[in-house]
């Protein structure tokens, strides 16, 4: 009986160290705090483009990538733009510039971004950047590749010689950053 007992032990810390491996931890994702956050150039909804080294010149620039829409709009992304609209003014404070990465398929990728901010006021030093085909979430490592998945969702914090200070990528719908701990990692406040 003994044997078959630490026989069971074993097989459940293999199951329990399998289930873990098979999915992405997050410190395997997107960049890390030190790392300098590769150049980008895309899209906001208004038809500007917006390139990360250029906003970085002017402050720190907060990027919060959004799941965008899996067939419907996230209310978990929902709730963090609103909270992050909320501290808005904290944010100016800072000197900080907030761009939300909406990623997607490009056929349909603008409406869906628009209907995502649709009836809400958001101050110009916050963007949405539209990421068509994935391209931006790929170069990043968040791309979430899965049935009904587009983007891991993740926040970084990108000084002005874009280094990251600050780093949080998900691996599952939740557990996003609050403004709070993103205004706490704001360099230069």
């Amino acid at each position: 009986m003994v044997h078959r007992i630490a026989g069971f032990g074993v097989l459940a810390v293999a199951l329990v160290a399998g289930c873990h491996a098979s999915g992405p931890r997050p410190s395997d994702l997107g960049p890390k705090v030190g790392d300098e956050a590769r150049d980008f150039e895309l899209t906001d909804l208004a038809g500007e483009k917006v390139k990360l080294s250029a906003l970085a010149e002017k402050g720190p620039v907060v990027l919060v990538v959004l799941r965008g829409n899996p067939g419907y709009q996230c209310p978990i992304c929902t709730a963090q733009f609103a909270e992050f609209r909320r501290k808005a003014g904290a944010f100016a404070k800072a000197g900080a510039q907030v761009c939300f990465v909406y990623p997607g398929p490009a056929d349909g990728l603008k409406e869906h971004a628009a209907a995502f901010v649709r009836g809400e006021d958001y101050p110009t030093h916050f963007r949405i950047l539209l990421d068509p085909d994935y391209a931006f979430t790929t170069a990043y490592g968040l791309r979430w590749d899965a049935s009904g998945e587009t983007a891991r969702p993740a926040t970084f914090v990108i000084d002005g010689t874009r280094k990251v200070a600050f780093a949080k990528v998900s691996t599952d719908h939740g557990g996003r950053s609050t403004a709070a701990e993103v205004l706490a990692a704001v360099p230069g406040k």
